[in-house]
């Protein structure tokens, strides 16, 4: 483990690291999601050392990480090599590591570190952007049956299990295991649950149609559990029953007021009702980052980190926490952990942090600017909500592909993804339904 460095105070950058380069401050960025990558491109101006800290190598498009899941996209199609941002920004490196201590008085984090071992990082501010996990509510042995959706090998795993659901339903001489294997569960039903179900859905009855011969893909059933009077909450009642209609189109049965109390590896029990299924999927519950414990601060009830109005951690100055790990309200209502909150709190944190440094006046305190909430509900149907505008139909479809279309991380994938959409759209097949082989070991 390498020596911490003392620092100083944040409000002092002259007397700053000594292991920064001239003597500048430097500025951790823990996380490069949405919050992350937002606050290091704020920075890009600044005199200052910016190290982002992330466990992968690559920035994930989120909202379309469904796509993945469901061979619509190939993972390369939604992620950026992180260390495109230190290409770009001369004063940011990129380090690969997972954060497993922060020091909030000596100044310091600690990361574990793939093939070195444990490194610590001295900083002068941090900023906390480590995003959310998934949350089995108290019933972790689920995890083993019902893969979550965070992550480019979560995708490919649950890509992996549908398209070899089919196969192996195709291969059965039993009946009773062909109907289940052709069974599909969804635990949740927020926005990751609804897409999933929707995409699910068009890909049995359109892309898989007439790729066999012993099964109709057709007679897929999918279920969408969701515990909540009904689905997507966040989204005005009147949206929600429009989606809940359209995936009812779709053949996606939703079943509201449904609490699961046990899944194992032939299926699910809701309610005292058995649904014998192959394949179970967790789209419910997240918490944060187990990182904001670290900090010593106050926490809302879903553990994340209150914060001040310029996303600070209170008494301890020059830390930060942005995205879904960050807890502040606005307008007496707790902003949402979506990706527009997290990017819009890390550039303000990044601005700050750069104005502070060169003596200028701090900015007014945060103000989220709502863009609207979409959700998309398989091909030319969306819902759209903002402020008092309500949509629904292939004017919001229209408008939610060019907005996801816009914030993709980077030229390249914009392309990619727009071509496999217009390929997708007018064949209906998928590009990405590869089922990879397990490794052989050696005899």
């Amino acid at each position: 483990m390498s020596e911490a460095v003392a620092v100083s105070r944040p409000h002092e950058p002259e007397s700053s690291l000594r292991e920064g380069r001239r003597g500048r401050p430097r500025i951790v960025i823990v996380g490069g999601g949405f919050g992350g990558v937002a606050a290091a491109k704020a920075l890009r101006s600044c005199e200052a050392d910016v190290i982002v800290i992330d466990r992968r190598n690559h920035h994930i498009f989120q909202p379309l990480l469904y796509q993945v899941a469901t061979a619509v996209l190939a993972p390369s199609e939604v992620a950026a090599p992180l260390r495109q941002l230190a290409a770009k920004q001369k004063n940011v490196s990129v380090l690969l590591g997972e954060v497993v201590g922060i020091d909030p008085t000596s100044r310091f984090v600690e990361a574990n570190c793939p093939g070195v071992g444990r490194k610590t990082i001295a900083f002068d501010y941090l900023v906390i952007a480590a995003g959310m996990q998934s949350s089995y509510f108290g019933h972790d042995e689920f995890a083993a049956h019902a893969p979550c959706l965070k992550t480019l090998a979560d995708a490919e795993a649950i890509r992996t299990k549908i398209l070899s659901a089919y196969e192996v339903a195709e291969a059965t001489d039993d009946q009773a295991e062909r109907q289940r294997q052709m069974t599909f569960v969804l635990v949740g039903a927020g926005p990751t649950g609804v897409e999933l179900a929707a995409s699910m859905a068009q890909m049995a009855t359109t892309t898989l149609r007439r790729n066999f011969r012993r099964i109709d893909p057709g007679a897929t059933s999918i279920f969408l559990l969701e515990g909540g009077k009904r689905i997507l909450p966040s989204f005005a009642e009147s949206l929600s029953k429009k989606a809940a209609k359209r995936l009812t189109k779709l053949g996606v049965q939703v079943v509201t007021g449904a609490m699961v109390e046990r899944i194992d590896g032939q299926g699910v029990t809701v309610a005292g009702r058995r649904i014998e299924c192959g394949t179970v999927l967790w789209t419910a519950g997240v918490s944060p980052s187990p990182l904001v414990k670290m900090l010593g601060v106050a926490t809302d009830r879903a553990g994340r980190a209150s914060v001040g109005p310029s996303m600070n951690v209170p008494d301890k100055a020059g830390i930060f926490v942005v995205g879904d790990t960050a807890s502040l309200a606005q307008n007496g209502r707790p902003l949402p952990g979506v990706a527009q909150v997290a990017i819009q709190q890390g550039r303000y944190v990044g601005r700050l942090i750069s104005r502070e440094l060169s003596g200028r006046k701090p900015p007014r305190p945060f103000r989220y600017f709502d863009k609207g909430n979409m959700a998309v509900v398989g091909k030319n149907f969306a819902i759209l909500e903002s402020g008092r505008i309500r949509m629904a139909g292939l004017t919001a479809w229209l408008a939610w592909a060019f907005v996801h279309l816009l914030f993709l991380p980077q030229l390249q994938n914009r392309l990619r993804v727009e071509n496999q959409w217009l390929w997708s759209y007018f064949t209906g097949q998928r590009s990405s339904r590869l089922v990879p082989e397990a490794p052989r070991t050696a005899k």
